[in-house]
């Protein structure tokens, strides 16, 4: 399922994610060296499901500490011996694909961790 499905799909956990992203954006816009219209212009935006979706895309590491503060907590492993990579859940086994990458394997427990995060909702 691509990023904009799992978002579509698990709507109470994507409203945990757009939360958090804007969260970070407001953080740092408090942070940087900007005139405060620009600033007050950007909290009045919305982040859509498209964007996140890109953002999930490019970083899917970036939401581990979503999921974290929510317990739902990920972690990729890998084996060597095989040299590939699987993750598992609150430090259980699961029965995970091999994948050639970690990122591969991060975006794959992403989307695990969106439906259990929803289901927890």
């Amino acid at each position: 399922m691509n990023s904009q499905e799992l978002l579509e799909t698990y709507p109470k956990a994507a409203d945990v994610v757009r939360k958090h992203f804007m969260e970070k954006l407001l953080e740092n816009l408090n942070d940087a060296d900007l005139p405060e219209d620009f600033k007050e212009f950007a909290r009045q935006q919305d982040i859509d499901n498209e964007k996140i979706a890109s953002l999930i895309d490019a970083q899917p590491r970036g939401l581990f500490d979503v999921f974290d503060a929510n317990d739902v907590f990920i972690q990729i492993t890998i084996d060597l011996e095989n040299k590939c990579f699987r993750w598992s859940f609150d430090g259980g086994l699961v029965e995970s694909n091999d994948y050639t990458s970690r990122k591969e394997a991060e975006l794959a427990s992403v989307e695990k961790a969106f439906e259990i995060l929803n289901e927890k909702l």
